[in-house]
């Protein structure tokens, strides 16, 4: 059971990984612009990890993981920030190639900001309590900015995470003690709301969306740069 986080790892990212050759896909044209991305997202979530494990916001199953730490992190953790995000924007990318006609809708922008408004009232209300206050805060500040940077994708961003929310309820489903004896993550309810899908609790759902919403908006923002510069040159 040791080997069931790192299992979790390289599942959800193996097929991603070796479809991003497929002459119809050719995802790895766009790991210049992509690897960039998940790189920054992933040192900063990886640091917010590292301080609300050791404020004891969440931990980690011995039972479950290698036993082989980065600060104190499982090194299972750290491949978590790498494997995950690959994978949700590969399907992403795959779905705005499979229907064009995606990025041609536009979501109306009242919309998003009613969300993120909500988003953001909930945090505030809940300020005492660190895992609801930090998700639901930096989701609605970034789908307020993602609006505004990258208007054009965020009808696609919206399909691609309900679709993604499938493999979410497994994944997750398994990490939080779905299916399995104990879980391999574990939450303190003092810094959550204490409301769960199954064994998820709500607050990973709207971290989740930051999570891949800050490597989708990082990548398109470094692929529309350097693909401008190109141009230009």
């Amino acid at each position: 059971m040791k080997s069931l986080y790192l299992l979790i790892d390289f599942f959800s990212v193996i097929i991603p990984l070796l479809f991003s050759f497929h002459p119809k896909i050719q995802f790895h044209r766009e790991w210049k612009y992509f690897l960039q991305s998940m790189l920054l997202t992933a040192i900063f979530f990886l640091v917010w990890d590292v301080v609300f494990t050791q404020l004891g916001v969440w931990g980690f199953n011995q039972n479950y993981v290698s036993g082989i730490y980065f600060f104190n992190l499982p090194i299972e953790e750290v491949l978590f920030f790498f494997c995950i995000p690959y994978s949700c924007v590969f399907s992403y990318f795959c779905l705005g190639k499979i229907f064009p006609q995606l990025l041609a809708a536009r979501l109306n922008s009242f919309f998003i900001q009613a969300i993120a408004i909500v988003l953001l009232i909930i945090s505030i209300f809940n300020f005492g309590k660190l895992y609801t206050a930090l998700a639901f805060s930096l989701d609605g500040i970034f789908l307020l900015i993602a609006a505004r940077m990258i208007p054009q994708k965020m009808f696609l961003f919206f399909i691609s995470y309900l679709l993604m929310l499938i493999p979410f309820l497994i994944v997750n489903g398994i990490l939080t003690g779905t299916g399995i004896e104990n879980e391999v993550v574990w939450y303190s309810n003092n810094e959550n709301l204490g409301i769960r899908l199954l064994t998820i609790p709500v607050e990973d759902f709207f971290y989740g969306m930051f999570l891949i919403g800050m490597n989708i908006i990082l990548y398109e923002l470094l692929n529309f740069s350097k693909k401008k510069n190109m141009v230009i040159h």
